[in-house]
């Protein structure tokens, strides 16, 4: 099991930019100085001891002595970041509260779209699994008002469906 003493031993975190970097040469690719790990589908991950870590995990070992319960939450959506300010611990239900705006979305608000069949503007939400109607409506800014309203309602993140941060 991966301990605070031994991350120590090998790597250097700085909580203000989120960069861990070797503290030792452990190979060739692997020299003192050097920023440990690589960037894998937005997650940076960092192999210590033959074992793969996420970043973020780590920085919560680092500065806390122990690895997250649950999960790690990154605040402003940017998977790479992990400043020590951008994370926090959280359970999968408040990690969900917490997601970009989906890639699919054509109305720029998450759970605001158009319904051809009423010729509405549709709200909704989904709340522990289960989608909620928030009503149909003839203004698009009424539909966006009243998804606002549920986000805050259930306790979603003020960053919820915001664009997907550039990396």
């Amino acid at each position: 099991m991966l301990t605070q003493e031994r991350i120590k031993e090998l790597l250097h975190y700085c909580p203000k930019t989120g960069v861990f970097t070797w503290l030792i040469n452990m190979s060739n690719s692997i020299k003192v100085g050097r920023e440990a790990g690589h960037l894998g589908h937005g997650y940076r991950t960092i192999r210590v001891d033959r074992n793969l870590y996420l970043a973020h995990r780590l920085a919560f070992l680092y500065m806390t002595g122990e690895m997250p319960r649950h999960q790690v939450d990154h605040i402003d959506q940017s998977k790479a970041n992990n400043r020590w300010s951008n994370l926090r611990a959280a359970t999968n239900l408040e990690n969900h509260k917490n997601r970009p705006l989906n890639k699919n979305n054509k109305s720029g608000v998450s759970g605001v779209s158009w319904n051809n069949k009423s010729g509405k503007w549709v709200s909704q939400i989904t709340v522990d699994g289960k989608s909620v109607f928030l009503g149909h409506f003839k203004r698009k800014d009424k539909a966006i008002e009243a998804r606002k309203k549920a986000n805050t309602k259930y306790g979603f993140h003020p960053n919820h469906g915001q664009s997907s941060p550039t990396v």
